[in-house]
């Protein structure tokens, strides 16, 4: 049996080594030049750093399945994200705590007078928010909506907020106490050494052929099963068009010394054209201190062209046909399985990719033991 995995990073990565660790014989394809897809990670040449290529990588789960698969493949070091955003000529914590609520209107609230105190904010008009806008204002009211969130959604989603569906928004939690990492996982942290080197580890393997710069469409080989990772519509040549997605552009800076004082922080208001920056040498605070240089990058969120990296799926609800003419022209396809981000189109972190792609080696496994077929879809895409 011979297997084709189109895609080097977690998704492709964990399956190819998978079906080799059980003894079949691999092809893993990625049409870029390096493994890892978009947590690859290498060092500036100039300044030494450690720098994200695709943006910030912070691993975090709520899963212990997935941090002990991870640290089988590399040394994890603690980081906690703690993000800060500026707007109206300050500078705020995120997520909104209560420290931030106490700067940003001058308060010395305790965290039952804060939450009294936002409930009056709040619009309590809205009692079925539909829109992002509606359950950003029903949550924190108008003032600290039109500071954090309007003009960055604005920039980060090419659209107003009106247009958006709530349910991006309740992802974003309002802190009552000043609890400033980023993230509520009890995991996290950064490889020492990048996320590049946790792929090559995984993909180690005698019965794993590895190919770069080569593509999906170039094959011209026989496999019993393919497992692609790549994107859905490019796997039917855009029978229905292109799924859209948004993506990221870098502008890259190096100076001496420091820049910001943090690892990110967010550009809330609209007349700043980037959504962030990004300074690397804080993703790595037990090497931080030997750089006599920085590194930090600008970012940019706009409308995915057809050769750009695709990031942000657009997964609004005008928009769902398209995807679901896909998924129902792909469950008729035979001896091919659809993962990962792209595959499935669907936002997704490093861990739940992980963990996605855990659950489905183990049901490979059984699949290929008792002579089953295997699924298009290892989970509902939809």
């Amino acid at each position: 049996m011979r297997y084709c995995v189109v895609g080097a990073g977690f998704s492709g990565a964990i399956i190819a080594r998978q079906l080799a660790d059980i003894g079949q014989k691999v092809l893993l394809i990625d049409e870029r030049q390096h493994l890892a897809g978009n947590c690859h990670t290498e060092r500036d040449p100039e300044t030494g750093i450690m720098v994200h290529t695709y943006g910030p990588h912070i691993f975090h789960t709520k899963h212990k399945e997935v941090w002990d698969y991870i640290n089988q493949y590399a040394k994890i070091q603690p980081f906690i994200n703690r993000v800060k955003a500026q707007t109206q000529g300050r500078i705020y914590t995120l997520p909104i705590n209560l420290l931030t609520i106490n700067q940003f209107f001058g308060t010395c609230l305790r965290p039952d007078e804060a939450k009294e105190f936002l409930k009056e904010k709040a619009d309590k008009t809205i009692t079925n928010p539909k829109s992002f806008e509606e359950q950003a204002l029903s949550m924190v009211g108008k003032e600290l909506y039109e500071a954090f969130f309007k003009g960055y959604t604005r920039k980060q989603w090419g659209m107003d907020p009106t247009e958006l569906p709530s349910s991006i928004l309740k992802r974003l939690p309002v802190r009552f106490d000043y609890d400033d990492n980023y993230y509520s996982d009890p995991y996290q942290g950064i490889p020492e050494e990048g996320y590049t080197p946790i792929i090559e580890k995984i993909v180690h393997h005698p019965n794993i052929e590895i190919r770069l710069n080569c593509s999906f469409e170039s094959l011209n080989e026989e496999f019993d099963h393919v497992f692609y990772t790549g994107p859905i519509d490019r796997y039917f040549q855009f029978k229905f068009g292109r799924l859209e997605y948004r993506t990221l552009d870098f502008v890259k800076n190096v100076r001496d010394g420091d820049y910001q004082g943090n690892a990110v922080i967010n550009y809330c208001e609209e007349k700043v054209p980037y959504t962030r920056v990004s300074e690397y040498k804080y993703f790595t605070p037990w090497e931080k201190d030997k750089f006599t240089k920085t590194i930090y990058f600008e970012e940019y969120s706009r409308l995915a062209k057809e050769n750009d990296t695709q990031y942000y799926p657009i997964r609004l609800v005008n928009k769902m046909d398209k995807l679901q003419k896909y998924l129902e022209l792909a469950k008729q396809e035979k001896g091919i399985s659809f993962l990962g981000r792209l595959g499935t189109y669907r936002y997704l972190d490093m861990d739940a990719v992980i963990k996605e792609s855990l659950e489905a080696c183990r049901d490979l496994v059984v699949c290929l033991k008792d002579k089953k077929t295997i699924p298009v879809f290892f989970i509902d895409a939809v």
